[in-house]
Order: C-alpha cells, then sequence, then structure tokens
C-alpha cells in the first residue's frame, strides 16, 4: 500500500545551507568569498579546514554553486547568491553535475585516483563555467599522490577549480597549501547554536526548554552537524517536547547544580556525603567519566573567577550556580584549585582505562578529599619556621595547625 507520508529528513540535511547567508558563524570566509567573486579574483585552489561538522563540504558546495550559477534566466554570471533554480544549482545541490566532482580522500587516497582527476582537466566543462574538483578529507592522499597533485595545483587550466576539505590540516603538506587560499572555520558559538536550534524548532513548530538547547549546543562542541543529531534524537525520544531533563539523560549529563554540590562537599573534606552524592548522579544517569569533566570545567571556571571576579557574569550559568561557584572561589585558594586540577585532569585519565569508571571515579573523590586538608607547602613553611612541627595532618579531619601539639 503506498504510503502518502514524505520521507522524513534528518534536520542536518533538511536545514543544510545553500546559500552563503545560510553559513552561521562563519563571516570571515563568507565576507572574503563575496568579495572575491564580486571583484573577480577567484583562486585556483581552497583549502577549507576546520572540525567535523562545521560546514566543510557545504561550503564548498555552495562556492561551486556560486561560481557555475546562471540565474534563472540562464544568463547570469558569477554571484554571490546562487538562485537555486538554474540547472547548475539544482544539478549540484542534487549531487549530479557533471562537471562538479567530489571525492573522499579516506577511500580513493592513491595516486592512480589522483592520475585520473590530473587527466581529466586537461579537458573543458562540459556546461559548466568551471570543472570543480572537491576533495574531502584531503590530508588523507598518500605522499605520492600529493606530489602528483603539485604540478596541477601550480598551473591548473583556465577553467578548473580544487576545494579541498580536512579536520587534520598539519598532515597537509606545506606545498599544497602554499598553493590553496586557506580558510580556517571557527567553531560556532553555544549561544549562536542555541539560537540557531531555536529557529529550527519554530520552523517546525516543536518546543524546547532553553537550557535542554543549551545543553545540546554545548555538547556539540562548536559542530552544528553534531548539535543537529542531538536535537533530532532529543525530539524523536522526546514526542516532540524537548526539556533539559530528559537531554541529560539521553547524553549522560549530571545536573549542573548537583555537581558544583559535589565539589563543594569534597572540598570541605565531607567524603562520605561526596560519594553519596555520585551515587545518586549515577544511579540517575550520568556517566561517572562526564561528571568529572564538569568537575574540571568549574575547577577551571572557579579558577578564572578568583582571578578576574568580573567573569563571573556567564550567561551560560543560571544565577544560583554562579553565585555558589562565587562563594566557594572565596574559600579555596589558588594552590588548592590548580591542584584540584591536576588531580582531576589525572582522574578523567585514568577513569578513561580502568575497567569500572564508576569505582576509578569514586577513589579519585576519596584523594581529593583527604588531599582538601592537606596544608600548602607555603603554609607548611611558616608552620615549620614558627616551630608547629608536632604531627602532620593525615587527611580528612586531621587537626589545623593551631590545634596541633608542639614538639
Amino acid at each position: 500500500m503506498a504510503d502518502n507520508v514524505s520521507e522524513y529528513r534528518v534536520l542536518a540535511r533538511k536545514y543544510r545551507p545553500s546559500v552563503f547567508s545560510d553559513l552561521i558563524g562563519q563571516d570571515a570566509l563568507v565576507r572574503t568569498l563575496k568579495n572575491a567573486i564580486d571583484s573577480g579574483r577567484v583562486a585556483q585552489a581552497y583549502m577549507l579546514t576546520g572540525i567535523r561538522g562545521i560546514g566543510k563540504t557545504t561550503s564548498a558546495r555552495i562556492i561551486a554553486r556560486a561560481l557555475n550559477c546562471i540565474g534563472p534566466d540562464g544568463k547570469g554570471g558569477m554571484t554571490t547568491e546562487p538562485c537555486g533554480v538554474c540547472e547548475h544549482c539544482r544539478a549540484i545541490a542534487e549531487d549530479r553535475h557533471i562537471d562538479v566532482i567530489e571525492m573522499n580522500a579516506a577511500s580513493t587516497r592513491g595516486i592512480d585516483n589522483i592520475r585520473e582527476i590530473i587527466e581529466t582537466t586537461k579537458y573543458n566543462p562540459t556546461s559548466a563555467r568551471y570543472k570543480i574538483y572537491i576533495i574531502d578529507e584531503v590530508h588523507m592522499l598518500t605522499n605520492e599522490a600529493f606530489n602528483a597533485l603539485l604540478k596541477t595545483l601550480e598551473e591548473p587550466p583556465e577553467k578548473v577549480k580544487f576545494i579541498f576539505a580536512t579536520t587534520e590540516i598539519r598532515k597537509v603538506p606545506t606545498t599544497i597549501l602554499s598553493r590553496c587560499q586557506r580558510f580556517d572555520l571557527k567553531r560556532v558559538e553555544p549561544e549562536l547554536l542555541t539560537s540557531h536550534f531555536k529557529n529550527i524548532l519554530e520552523k517546525e513548530h516543536l518546543k524546547a526548554e532553553d537550557e535542554a538547547l543549551q545543553l545540546i549546543a554545548k555538547v556539540a562542541d562548536g559542530s552544528v552537524r553534531d548539535g543537529l543529531s542531538l536535537l533530532d534524537q532529543a525530539i524523536a525520544h522526546g514526542g516532540g517536547n524537548v526539556t533539559a531533563d530528559f537531554v541529560r539523560s539521553m547524553i549522560g549529563l549530571a545536573d549542573k547544580s548537583k555537581v558544583i554540590s559535589l565539589l563543594k562537599t569534597v572540598m570541605e573534606g565531607k567524603i562520605t556525603e561526596a560519594l553519596n552524592l555520585f551515587n545518586e548522579q549515577y544511579l540517575n544517569g550520568a556517566d561517572p567519566i562526564i561528571v568529572l569533566q564538569d568537575m574540571l570545567d568549574l575547577t577551571h571556571w572557579i579558577t578564572r573567577v578568583k582571578l578576574a571576579p568580573a567573569l563571573a557574569d556567564d550567561p551560560t550559568m543560571a544565577a544560583n550556580e554562579r553565585e555558589a561557584c562565587v562563594e566557594i572561589s572565596k574559600k579555596i585558594p589558588m594552590s588548592v584549585l590548580t591542584r584540584t586540577w591536576q588531580m582531576i585532569l589525572k582522574g578523567i585519565s585514568e577513569a578513561t582505562i580502568a575497567p569500572s569508571s564508576k569505582n576509578a571515579v569514586e577513589m579519585l573523590l576519596v584523594r581529593l578529599g583527604y588531599a582538601s586538608e592537606l596544608p600548602t607547602p607555603a603554609d607548611l613553611v611558616k608552620e615549620i619556621q614558627a616551630g608547629n612541627v608536632g604531627q602532620l595532618p593525615t587527611g580528612a579531619g586531621a587537626l589545623p595547625f593551631a590545634q596541633r601539639p608542639k614538639v
């Protein structure tokens, strides 16, 4: 029986940018390319680099459309606003244009593959203005393939353009980079990502809590595609209503307020209470390693606030959370914060390789609790100079120096 329901398209594909104005967070790239096209100073080769899901391949396709667009009437030239309706725009968008060749160097990386490309560059475009080669993950090419490409990049045919994309720019030989105009695509700021998600949900007639979108934007780490994939998952599992609690459960995140309480408790040397708090988060679905990562982030934030109190005005944190962290920063000396950072950082590595990450985190909390009662080297020197060289602290619950018997 025929299905009248249209096939569902994931958000990352449905809202994939098709023109420069749709790209978010890449103003430098858009501005430079627009100026180049408007002035007719189009480079022979472009190198697009950045993290996964940031828009490298999408940008390459927009450039291909901009260079080959002929307008709705078929008489237009290169444009910064591809029409999207001409035969070239539609063919490129549908990945079927004979003069726009895409290849992934992860699977076709040998010298023979590059020789085939070089051979075809000798012929003029079949129908388009330019013959464009888009090579994704270009860093995966072999050394021989790179060497074979050099001469063509240095003196490419007039009607040929190359667009390379890579996540590992350091693996691309300098000889290749020197022949390309390079663009470093930036991570999209969480605030901009959150706003982008809101706009998409409005178009989809769906609802989501602001905190839920902020959590997704944070986990996406600047990647638009990763963020949209997580949002798609949250919508599907949440029945169209995306809540912060569900996102935390889905991703395995711990409630930030609970992480703050955990850090505060363990820094006060209340080990039993800290273990209970952590176990509660674990039973609620929090990933032990992510709990540690959140504690590490908080330690970094508190350290920055201690150095520059003005940084406490962080819009990504709730007011009560900011106040709690500011209070912690006033009570913990800088030496303890730096020691805590190092211990948590090492603890993350241990928890990653440990047979049980939960047990590894608990052991770290115990170490942090006992270490919180240890004097700093500076305090120890002062006590020795003052003649207070009695029993040294043995961990949580040890007597402060003022109450220790002198020898």
